[in-house]
């Protein structure tokens, strides 16, 4: 082991444990944290696929009745008609260091009179299949979001993870056994020192007494 055994060196060592500690005791709080709203987003996204599926399996069920009730072009027709876009404003907020993100975004789900086709042309079986597709959309942006967010967090809590087990494992024993080898070189020299000035002493009374 490649320390010096001096005092200094034993001041600094119990320095770097207390320092270790500390930093291992903060990286635990803040994977507490991490593990908390990642448990949240969690439940919230598994809500929302479940709803999502089911609204997609509902969409195609209504998809297809329609197509075949009024026939592919004129279903086709209204699609294109209906297209659009929408605006997304991406943004984050952090969450013990870590960037989550969240979707701002303008109203997916439109009014009969807002989808461009001529409402003379189409029938109700048209604005169903509209609206519960716009709904699909509606639904995916929040769950692509929090994805991207559960991912983020699932990255840092696994490298706040391994800090901690590399502080616990490996950093805080290593210092705290070279403490002990200095507390021991040191209680050692404390020792010997002890036993050489009992010698000398006992040495001396000896002489007086041979005087």
């Amino acid at each position: 082991m490649h320390v010096s055994a001096t005092r200094s060196e034993l001041l600094a060592r119990r320095a770097q444990i207390g320092l270790a500690l500390q930093g291992r005791d903060l990286l635990t709080e803040k994977r507490r944290a991490l593990k908390t709203e990642f448990d949240r987003l969690g439940a919230t996204v598994l809500a929302a696929m479940e709803t999502l599926e089911r609204d997609c399996a509902e969409g195609r069920r209504l998809l297809v009745d329609t197509v075949a009730a009024e026939g592919l072009e004129h279903v086709a027709s209204a699609s294109f008609a209906a297209s659009g876009e929408v605006d997304v404003d991406v943004h984050a907020r952090r969450v013990a260091g870590v960037s989550i993100v969240e979707i701002a975004k303008s109203a997916v789900r439109r009014p009969r009179t807002g989808r461009g086709y001529a409402l003379s042309a189409t029938s109700a079986r048209v604005d169903a299949v509209a609206d519960a597709f716009e709904h699909q959309v509606d639904l995916l942006l929040d769950v692509v979001a929090t994805e991207l967010s559960l991912r983020r967090l699932a990255q840092e809590i696994a490298a706040t993870t391994r800090r901690v087990n590399a502080l616990e494992h490996v950093v805080i024993p290593r210092l705290e056994s070279e403490r002990d080898y200095v507390e021991l070189v040191l209680e050692e020299r404390e020792l010997e020192d002890r036993v050489r000035l009992h010698r000398a002493r006992a040495h001396r009374d000896r002489r007086r007494k041979a005087v």
